[in-house]
């Protein structure tokens, strides 16, 4: 971790929907407490400690705040209930009610100082449909292998990925990163496994993005292919591809050095006169 970027691990105690839940957040701090604020969204089964040290790295670089949180269900978070089944409608809700709930519950007003989000795989989609549900609260949006609609392709990996968690040491691992390894991986393994969630698209729903916006893909990725970030292009033309080669679906693990040199241009580019300059010179490209 870089010297003028400190993190602590805390919870958040708030009511989503009625139900009263515990969140693990992280504050990661800089230099000024005006800083731009960043919030990291993490994928289908991410936590808050399985983003590693990506998010202090990439703070230090644009010498912004970081929030970094693990979403109900999963990390150190409340876990889900053994008969909760989530609906094709999972993503929509973690948008419209779960962030929101918590910015609001640590203090973050996003009206008045829109948040940054950067999200991977089922956080990126979550960052676009908070982008397009609340244009005015949020500054920008990078996009790490979002979904915009299900491929056979994804639905065969997810397939391959349940028959690993039941057959290898698939849960061992997870269980590193969350208290409820069970909880993270059905919640999410059985709604994109189910026929319902086949024909689950936003490709309309977010239109209404006014932000700027980076999305990212690798070209060996498992779980999606460049039709996604290139489906988000064709609906809105202020955005910014990038294309990965030798990179599968996380490019913050495959490819960090190259992902942090382009989201550097792209916030120096889209916000120069209100973000402060990078702790240390753009890397050549």
């Amino acid at each position: 971790m870089s010297q003028d970027l400190a993190a602590r691990t805390l919870t958040a105690d708030m009511d989503w929907a009625g139900r009263p839940v515990r969140l693990e957040y992280q504050w990661l701090e800089a230099a000024t407490d005006d800083a731009p604020l960043l919030v990291f969204l993490h994928e289908g089964l991410g936590s808050l400690s399985m983003w590693r040290d990506f998010p202090q790295k990439l703070c230090a670089a644009l010498a912004c705040r970081g929030l970094v949180y693990s979403r109900p269900g999963y990390g150190h978070s409340t876990p889900r209930a053994p008969d909760e089944v989530w609906g094709p409608d999972f993503m929509h809700r973690q948008a419209y009610e779960v962030l929101p709930a918590l910015l609001a519950a640590l203090g973050v007003d996003a009206a008045a100082n829109p948040p940054w989000l950067l999200g991977h795989s089922d956080g990126g989609s979550i960052a676009l449909l908070y982008a397009a549900r609340f244009p005015d609260r949020v500054a920008g949006t990078v996009v790490l292998a979002p979904h915009i609609m299900v491929e056979a392709l994804s639905v065969s990996s997810i397939a391959a990925t349940r028959a690993a968690y039941l057959e290898t040491d698939l849960r061992q691992r997870l269980a590193r990163h969350h208290a409820d390894p069970d909880s993270a991986f059905w919640g999410w393994n059985k709604i994109w496994l189910d026929p319902a969630f086949r024909s689950w698209s936003i490709e309309e729903t977010i239109r209404t993005i006014s932000c700027p916006l980076l999305a990212v893909q690798g070209l060996d990725d498992d779980y999606g292919t460049l039709a996604q970030i290139h489906g988000i292009a064709q609906v809105l033309p202020q955005t910014e591809l990038l294309e990965l080669a030798d990179c599968g679906h996380s490019p913050h693990r495959d490819q960090p050095a190259q992902l942090i040199s382009r989201i550097e241009q792209f916030f120096k580019h889209q916000a120069f006169s209100s973000f402060p300059q990078p702790l240390h010179s753009p890397r050549p490209h």
